[in-house]
């Protein structure tokens, strides 16, 4: 017998049909969404509330002879293509024991990003973070635990993470290398990779609920340097409407190289490896070129000045305000470096570090010694954990807060983070002494339970529940602030320094007077490429 729907199930059925894909990929259990190139299905944790699709391709795989070129679009491909595994990561020496990879291998087909979006996310006008992981340029990835983007997806923002090429091929620069491209550069391929997943991004993103408009861009340590860079660039200029950085900056100490230079650096790569052409290190084996990478004598790849990418010096960029004019979050850890680093083995005594300050800094001393003053241990320890943090990481951090304050035209926030790790759980070690390089990350993108090597306490959860409001807002708002959470001023001058917020067990505001440190680093070591 035949039988017919009453009129008010047929339109009801209609309405369900004709709804927009955002409804329909809530209502699914597998969640469907549409991009340029096609059709991804995903994975839903119905529990959470939310949509995660892994191992998405925003470029064409860097291989064979498109090894060390700008990255190419994606091709298009036939039916759902299934977004629930991580895609590999890029191609990296393990050279840093805290990195845990979800990923499946390494490869250098590895130019995928993945997405944590809540399951119902009408109107596609949800705020955007897409992070850049740190490593070096030598090591990381977007599948990793302390990036993973659920917590922040939980709070209504559409997380991306995004793997970029790394080490030699990501950054080798050649003089053929240059002769071949239209724009006579060389180098920077994996900070090219980052903006085509910019773009990416620009395109695809509201379909999984985001809004094109509200994007931040963010990353910690060569994540963070990348995001400077970014801001720099011309080539990613309205791709993002926010910044945040954590620790690392392309400028002062960290400055890259002119293209001359790492030209160079890459010929001897070549002869180093036995290559004659172009075209033989294109036919080597991937595993053989990283073998090789980190020997004696090799250079280390990294961002280059290329012309194109960064058409002058990141400096001369910030200076002239031709750098993006966006909200920035910035700042650094308490224990960005150690005193050990200066000493090595010598006890930390006052002599011992006069004589390790009057080697290193020679006519200066006198004047390092007012800046990081070491007339007892406990000074010592404090002014060379101080030193080595600057030196490394927290002078670059500054600069880049500085100038982004002088001529950015828009709010800066300075962060200072000093919650020391805990205890190990199986014993092995106790808290840390301060918060050290990459610390934080945890904290801020609320992933304290993603890392089961520490013992977290109350009050690691409560620092972690304050910094990712901190950082929930801003992604959102372009000011950290909110409701229940201590005050946060963006930087303005007071009292002879500059705010700032610690961020800790006791977060609060305070005077920040590390200028004068920073200016002797900055004179000590001149840019020479301004």
């Amino acid at each position: 017998m035949r039988t017919t729907l009453p009129r008010t199930c047929r339109v009801l059925l209609g309405l369900a049909l004709a709804l927009p894909a955002p409804w329909a990929a809530a209502a699914s259990p597998v969640p469907v969404v549409h991009v340029d190139a096609g059709t991804l299905s995903g994975i839903r944790d119905a529990r959470a509330g939310l949509d995660e699709f892994r191992g998405i391709p925003y470029a064409a795989p860097p291989v064979g002879a498109l090894r060390w070129k700008p990255p190419q679009p994606v091709a298009a491909w036939q039916g759902a293509r299934a977004a629930d595994r991580f895609g590999p990561r890029c191609m990296q020496r393990g050279l840093f024991g805290d990195m845990v990879f979800r990923s499946s291998g390494m490869s250098e087909d590895c130019l995928y990003l993945n997405v944590w979006t809540p399951a119902r996310r009408e109107g596609g006008k949800l705020p955007v973070l897409v992070y850049f992981y740190g490593g070096g340029f030598v090591g990381g990835d977007g599948s990793e635990p302390r990036y993973d983007g659920a917590s922040l997806a939980r709070r209504g923002i559409v997380t991306v993470t995004v793997n970029y090429r790394l080490d030699v091929f990501g950054f080798l620069a050649l003089p053929a290398l240059a002769a071949e491209s239209p724009q006579h550069a060389a180098g920077n391929y994996g900070l090219l990779d980052q903006v085509a997943a910019l773009r990416w991004v620009h395109d695809n993103i509201a379909a999984f609920g985001g809004d094109p408009e509200q994007v931040t861009i963010g990353g910690e340590s060569a994540g963070s340097m990348s995001v400077s860079a970014l801001m720099a660039s011309p080539l990613s200029k309205g791709l993002m409407q926010r910044a945040i950085g954590e620790s690392g900056a392309v400028l002062g100490n960290l400055k890259p190289p002119p293209l001359d230079l790492s030209e160079r650096q890459g010929e001897a790569f070549m002869q180093h490896v036995g290559a004659h052409s172009l075209a033989d290190l294109r036919a080597m084996k991937a595993d053989a070129l990283l073998r090789v990478c980190g020997d004696k004598g090799v250079a280390e790849f990294g961002p280059t000045l290329d012309g194109w990418f960064l058409p002058r010096s990141p400096e001369a960029i910030y200076a002239a305000g031709a750098q993006a004019h966006i909200p920035l979050l910035v700042g650094s850890n308490s224990q960005e470096g150690y005193y050990p680093y200066l000493l090595g083995k010598l006890a930390p005594t006052p002599a011992n570090y006069r004589a390790a300050v009057q080697r290193q800094f020679g006519g200066h001393a006198e004047e390092a010694l007012k800046l990081y003053p070491g007339r007892d241990d406990a000074e010592v320890k404090a002014s060379g954990t101080a030193l080595s943090g600057d030196q490394f990481i927290a002078f670059a951090t500054w600069r880049w807060m500085d100038w982004q304050h002088r001529t950015g035209g828009a709010p800066v926030y300075y962060y200072h983070f000093g919650q020391p790790r805990p205890a190990k759980r199986d014993g092995s070690a106790g808290p840390d002494a301060g918060a050290v390089h990459s610390g934080e990350i945890e904290y801020a993108l609320g992933n304290l339970d993603g890392n089961a090597v520490y013992a977290w306490t109350d009050t690691d959860r409560r620092v972690s529940a304050t910094m990712e409001a901190y950082w929930a807002n801003f992604i959102k708002t372009g000011d950290p602030n909110g409701a229940g959470l201590p005050h946060w001023p963006a930087v303005a001058a007071k009292d002879g320094g500059l705010l700032r917020q610690a961020i800790g067990a006791d977060t609060h505001s305070f005077v920040d007077h590390n200028a004068a440190r920073y200016g002797f680093l900055e004179r000590f070591e001149p840019d020479a490429h301004l």
